[in-house]
């Protein structure tokens, strides 16, 4: 079981700072940094994937998935999605965050859907790691 640190969404800094700017070494991305942008089709859901979507961006730890209809954040969700000659892969990811837009304005918002945390693969975990490996998101 993986258990991840939850963020207060405090940030304490020092009795003597003089500026209101927050240090950049406070704010560096903690996520992932080697993400492509690959858009796959995919199925996800809370009990079975049946809403029908496309990843914006992948990366070995997670992906956002381009939706209009966006799942709460926390809520675990399972997916599947096939890459290249039918290796199909099945796993449970937690969403950490969301973002809703009306639908008519869904195509015009840059980063309208989710992005979600993988916890664990049910199949097809060497087949993404061979998948990331070739298009350059693993070491």
């Amino acid at each position: 079981m993986l258990i991840l640190p939850r963020f207060s969404g405090i940030v304490h800094l020092p009795a003597d700072t003089n500026s209101d700017r927050v240090p950049e070494t406070l704010m560096a991305d903690k996520r992932d940094i080697r993400r492509q942008k690959k858009r796959i089709s995919i199925r996800f859901g809370i009990d079975e994937a049946v809403r029908m979507a496309f990843t914006e961006d992948i990366s070995a730890t997670g992906m956002f998935i381009k939706c209009a209809n966006v799942v709460v954040p926390n809520s675990k969700i399972r997916i599947e999605f096939m890459l290249a000659d039918d290796r199909k892969v099945e796993l449970e990811a937690r969403v950490m965050w969301a973002k809703k837009v009306p639908t008519n304005l869904f195509h015009l918002v840059k980063k309208s859907g989710m992005g979600v945390h993988f916890l664990r693969f049910f199949s097809g975990k060497e087949y993404l790691d061979a998948y990331l490996s070739e298009i350059g998101t693993r070491p």
